[in-house]
């Protein structure tokens, strides 16, 4: 099967979306369970206890505690507006933050941080001259900015409008709220389907009617990432999370050739942004290479670079260990997969 399709339906009772490109499962959104925190949703939080040698605090909500980092001028028993940012590490608070943003596909609010800019990654000059004169008629308090993202130049102008005014409607609600009174969420995260629509390429095929999942063998997909191995031409990877970070063993087919674990060493770090984003891994990832040579460092460097850029999950390579090991930080934009399907 060519060509991409979004799917949409439920999985061990929760919304899910799949993006499948060329046959294979490229995407994967599932939501949490009812007692997790979900990025994006915004809080009136009450502030709790400082996080002594951190210069954090742990905030009360009424899913659950927020760690804020830079707490400063927050004194313990104040209230404050705050979004969260990422999921929690199990047993730890979720990371929040005071910089809300309102996201939409086209747009993205900021308050706090006025004014009006078009994303960088839209080059064609006539239509950033058309979404300039968008941006010049949009009536906004000054407080408030906005930035074009990169799904405003396929747009017709008068979604990207109309947007706008639907996020800033959110806005106004969720900023007049009141900073005085108990604990409470303002405004949900988004769901899977709602991140599938604002963030995923457009796709001619959206199937979100009850069994798309089965009809395009998405159920069976997802139980193959019950195993850590994925296989590729000249070797395979081992994906293996474990409480402190994930592990990635990286093994060359019937060689130890450095020749040999060099092509298998490209060809895994190709590979490893879409396994770590089925799975719904992030944090720090650790890759234990095939064997590689001190002087084919720098291309495997710029081949995992380069590939971890096309990924929608912001990773940083963090460098080379003593022993010869790749370490990542990657954004832990979802849960683990492991945690969400049972």
């Amino acid at each position: 099967m060519k060509g991409s399709v979004i799917a949409m339906d439920r999985i061990f009772g929760r919304q899910a979306a799949a993006r499948i490109v060329d046959g294979a499962l490229d995407d994967l959104l599932v939501d949490p369970p009812d007692d997790r925190v979900r990025p994006g949703a915004i809080y009136r939080a009450k502030a709790g206890r400082p996080m002594k040698g951190q210069g954090g605090m742990i905030l009360e909500t009424p899913d659950g505690p927020l760690f804020l980092r830079n707490a400063k001028g927050i004194a313990q028993g104040d209230t404050a507006l705050v979004q969260a940012s990422t999921y929690a590490e199990r047993e730890k608070a979720a990371p929040a933050t005071q910089r809300i943003l309102f996201k939409g596909r086209h747009a993205m609010l900021t308050p706090g941080a006025p004014g009006r800019n078009i994303s960088r990654a839209i080059m064609n000059q006539e239509r950033r001259a058309a979404l300039q004169e968008i941006l010049d008629e949009v009536e906004l308090p000054e407080s408030l900015g906005i930035v074009l993202r990169t799904g405003a130049d396929a747009a017709e102008d008068a979604d990207v409008r109309e947007e706008i005014g639907r996020l800033a409607d959110i806005a106004g609600m969720v900023l007049n709220e009141s900073l005085s009174g108990r604990p409470a969420r303002l405004l949900d995260g988004p769901s899977a389907p709602e991140l599938a629509l604002r963030d995923w390429p457009r796709s001619r095929d959206l199937d979100d009617s009850p069994g798309s999942f089965d009809r395009f063998g998405v159920d069976e997909m997802i139980d193959a990432l019950r195993s850590p191995h994925v296989m590729f031409g000249g070797g395979s990877v081992a994906v293996e999370p474990t409480r402190a970070l994930v592990a990635v063993d990286v093994n060359a087919a019937g060689s130890s050739s450095t020749a040999a674990g060099l092509k298998a060493n490209l060809a895994a770090l190709r590979a490893l942004p879409r396994a770590l984003r089925l799975r719904g891994l992030g944090g720090q990832i650790l890759v234990d290479l095939a064997p590689l040579a001190k002087r084919d460092r720098r291309s495997v460097e710029d081949t995992a670079k380069s590939a971890f850029r096309a990924c929608p999950v912001d990773t940083t390579f963090a460098g080379w260990t003593p022993l010869g090991h790749m370490e990542f930080l990657r954004k832990r934009e979802r849960l683990p997969l492991h945690e969400v399907v049972t």
